[in-house]
């Protein structure tokens, strides 16, 4: 269910120019696919105020934009590691 709804902010992110489809379809990285940098910083928004998790720019964090699987992975193990 994360994944999917990821799926659907990156479109939403990018303005429909990668559909929520295309996102989970995705065996490149998103920016290969039209995601912009304006289009990952929305996403990073609607990530964090989302889900409660920090992308830290300073680290991994665009590395973890350009992956729908890298992206679940980093929500899954900042949840897991607050409960």
């Amino acid at each position: 269910m994360v994944r999917e709804r990821l799926a659907a902010m990156v479109a939403s992110a990018s303005d429909g120019a990668v559909t929520a489809r295309e996102a989970l379809a995705a065996t490149v990285p998103l920016s290969a696919l039209g995601v912009t940098s304006l289009a990952q910083m929305r996403l990073i928004d609607a990530v964090e105020t989302e889900f409660g998790v920090e992308i830290d720019l300073s680290g991994d964090g665009f590395d973890l934009l350009d992956d729908l699987g890298a992206l679940e992975r980093h929500i899954n193990e900042a949840r897991n590691a607050h409960s």
